[in-house]
């Protein structure tokens, strides 16, 4: 079972999948590449740094269609197996997918995994880090030298952003789904509002606890930014509103490992694909062909910078209204499936 935040976020990513019929294949395993040590890019080093991924599909001969799936925020690779077996964003029929767990999500190596760094001992790593762990994936584990094209939703669609200018030739197309290239200021203070939630739950103990803790606080303020004001009330009678919200008290986030999540928080809030210099020459590497698809009422992924970057890169758009938010993709996802197959069709 997994958390009332957790489902808050997959259930409506699973909208479509639920519906489908007959059922999609079983979920692939997980298989794992041992990188060993993992420089990142703070200086620090993760010891013995394995990376979990599940793929779907086949290569082809001239291993022209992988495509590279990265995990969302508190998502594992089995959470994308999940919606490509179902149907949902891309065909796994025609594509090879690389559905890949991003650095600090329990499954590839993580505070809550590490022997030799564990807990708050595991060094903070970026979304760059993220990206360099899946490239060297690829290429010491797949020996694939160039993609298809890299897929990701929100966390993801960060990914996706650090890959268009950290390996602008590695893949013919990017197509981040409510990502962003850079943090704003709300996407700030949010991120850093969890953080000091989180930080100051007794639960939490500094990182030191022994049993997973439910941190309520941090559930909570996750929750009422994860979709829009309207979707709630709309979705949550006043009858029901004690229920939920006991059960988000209750249950909260107990299910991904706290230190996990304190880290890939922190990867968020440090991502900036200009890396403190200007969006015009991040621009200016990006070679891929990029579709970017962002949502109006994204209470969680402010949605402007990556609309403006569109602008700098002549990139085409996707823009979902939905009132579902952050969330807009799941509530949306027959529209999205067939927008990113379309674009994968071009030359």
């Amino acid at each position: 079972m997994r958390s009332v935040l957790f489902y808050s976020v997959f259930f409506l990513f699973s909208m479509a999948f639920v519906a489908q019929t007959p059922l999609p294949p079983p979920i692939p395993p997980v298989q794992y590449a041992n990188l060993g040590d993992l420089k990142l890019e703070n200086g620090a080093v993760i010891h013995d740094c394995k990376i979990g991924y599940r793929t779907m599909g086949t290569l082809n001969a001239a291993k022209s269609n992988a495509v590279l799936f990265p995990t969302w925020f508190s998502g594992r690779s089995s959470d994308i197996a999940m919606q490509v077996l179902g149907g949902n964003y891309i065909d796994s029929k025609k594509y090879f997918v690389i559905a890949v767990d991003a650095l600090g999500d329990g499954v590839s190596c993580s505070p809550s995994n590490s022997t030799s760094q564990h807990g708050t001992d595991f060094p903070q790593f970026s979304i760059t880090d993220m990206v360099n762990s899946e490239y060297r994936l690829l290429n010491e584990k797949l020996h694939l030298k160039h993609l298809r094209a890299v897929l990701g939703v929100s966390m993801g669609g960060m990914q996706a952003f650090q890959w268009m200018v950290s390996y602008p030739d590695f893949m013919d197309a990017v197509i981040p789904v409510v990502g962003t290239p850079q943090q704003t200021s709300y996407d700030l203070l949010l991120w850093n509002t969890e953080v000091k939630a989180l930080e100051a739950d007794p639960g939490y103990n500094g990182g030191k606890y022994t049993q997973p803790q439910p941190l309520p606080i941090v559930a909570l303020i996750h929750n009422m930014n994860v979709s829009t004001p309207s979707f709630r009330a709309n979705h949550t009678t006043r009858e029901d509103f004690p229920g939920y919200f006991e059960q988000l008290i209750t249950d909260g986030d107990r299910f991904f490992d706290a230190n996990d999540y304190l880290r890939q928080l922190q990867a968020m809030i440090g991502h900036d694909i200009a890396h403190g210099g200007s969006l015009y020459d991040a621009a200016k590497k990006v070679k891929a062909h990029v579709l970017i698809i962002s949502a109006t009422q994204d209470h969680m992924v402010n949605p402007l910078p990556a609309l403006g970057f569109a602008k700098l890169i002549h990139a085409p758009t996707l823009v979902l209204d939905s009132d579902c938010g952050h969330m807009a993709p799941g509530c949306e996802i027959e529209k999205v499936t067939a927008e990113i197959g379309r674009f994968l069709q071009q030359p």
